[in-house]
């Protein structure tokens, strides 16, 4: 299963935010589980820099974003995902948009974020880190 991971997910386990810092962990363990494709966007890890620079300075927000980078599939973002964003009147924000397109065209089956919200406009599933937990990584006996 292809699952795109939204940028607050790597901000809660970049930045040790407590308690989502648990479960989204969790997910990015599935990193080797081989039942699931794990993505994330160039812009999510942009945005989890920025918030991992300001908390744990240059070079330990570098080491972490390696770390990321090293375990996650990277979607790509391109003038095709710009184009539709622009065309769908029904987003309002720009980030948002082009996180759900970049893991569209990567045929994700979910994106995992905690702030569900975000992504009214969605035709794929969306979850946070709980509910994708207990809905499709939990191995059952």
């Amino acid at each position: 299963m292809k699952v795109f991971l939204e940028a607050n997910i790597l901000v809660a386990v970049a930045c040790n935010e407590y308690p989502l810092f648990t479960n989204c962990s969790r997910l990015l363990s599935l990193c080797d589980d081989s039942r699931f494709e794990v993505f994330t966007s160039p812009l999510c890890l942009a945005i989890t820099y920025y918030f991992a620079e300001k908390k744990n300075g240059n070079a330990l927000a570098r080491k972490k974003l390696v770390l990321l980078s090293e375990k996650l599939k990277i979607t790509t973002i391109d003038s095709v995902a710009v184009k539709k964003v622009n065309s769908n009147k029904s987003i309002h924000d720009f980030e948002d948009g082009l996180e759900y397109y970049s893991a569209t065209h990567s045929k994700c089956k979910c994106i995992v974020t905690e702030d569900k919200g975000d992504f009214y406009f969605s035709d794929i599933e969306i979850l946070n880190a709980e509910e994708f937990l207990l809905k499709y990584a939990v191995r059952k006996k």
